[in-house]
């Protein structure tokens, strides 16, 4: 039997069945539109035996589009009412037991995840999205690409190069792991209920090697933080407080890793970032 997708009205009455009201504290806006799930699983390559993570299944609308293809999923829901449900939802639409795996948790302290899925597709609640990622990427190696769906303004910070008005913290930290790219714009009008910001899609594909250590992963990303902290100003004092206090030290750290004093954080690429770290 065919995997089946849920429509808009089913999407409503499951939410009323389980007193589910959509919530601006966890993010929550549910996709209504079976071309827009398509859409994002078709942009994500997901294939048959693929094992995919999805994080915030929701009521299930993408989990069944990623399901359809073929793929397993294991799926993280902080929710307990939906991660509860979603099996039987699942179940209904004629997804075999064994391709989905519900993990009933918080996205943000999840450190295992059964089947090590190499793939993540997800709609991302608006205010943890960052954070989220940049767990699962650093957290689970084995992630080899994804695409989520998130509030364009971060989309566009994720995906920035250096020297872009919208390069930040995000921007740098993200490029540790692969490269980045926007994949495709999202209406509001496909969301219940319609949010007051516009969405995107962005994919990425992780490094074939690791970048370093997690020692120097660390110590990279507390150099990011403090340039971006102080953004307009230069390296030589943002990043005086990483360097004992000293603009005098900062400076011959970064003229010793080809860096100049004078540029700020906006104007370095990640690998910038790490040699002033490895130095």
């Amino acid at each position: 039997m065919p995997v089946s997708l849920l429509g808009a009205s089913e999407i409503r009455a499951l939410a009323a069945e389980l007193d589910v009201t959509p919530t601006k504290k966890l993010g929550q806006n549910f996709v209504v539109d079976a071309n827009t799930v398509r859409k994002i699983v078709q942009v994500a390559r997901v294939q048959p035996g693929d094992r995919v993570v999805e994080v915030g299944p929701g009521l299930g609308s993408l989990t069944l589009a990623i399901l359809e293809t073929g793929a397993s999923v294991t799926a993280v829901e902080i929710d307990h009412r939906l991660a509860e449900r979603l099996p039987a939802t699942a179940a209904a639409h004629g997804v075999p037991g064994d391709a989905l795996t519900v993990v009933d948790a918080d996205a943000l302290r999840v450190t295992e995840l059964p089947g090590d899925p190499t793939v993540l597709v997800a709609n991302l609640p608006y205010n943890v999205s960052v954070p989220v990622l940049l767990h699962f990427l650093e957290t689970f190696p084995h992630l080899q690409r994804g695409v989520v769906m998130v509030q364009a303004e971060v989309g566009e910070r994720l995906a920035a190069p250096p020297g872009s008005k919208v390069y930040g913290a995000p921007s740098a930290k993200a490029a540790w792991y692969g490269a980045w790219r926007l994949a495709g714009t999202v209406s509001r009008q496909v969301f219940w209920p319609v949010p007051n910001v516009d969405s995107v899609l962005v994919a990425f594909e992780r490094d074939a090697a690791p970048r370093g250590t997690e020692d120097e992963r660390r110590q990279t990303f507390r150099i990011v933080d403090a340039a971006f902290q102080q953004r307009r100003k230069m390296l030589r004092q943002a990043l005086s407080a990483v360097f004992g206090g000293s603009s005098g030290t900062a400076s011959a750290v970064l003229e010793s890793a080809g860096v100049p004093p004078t540029a700020r954080g906006e104007e370095l690429s990640i690998d910038d970032f790490q040699r002033i770290a490895q130095v």
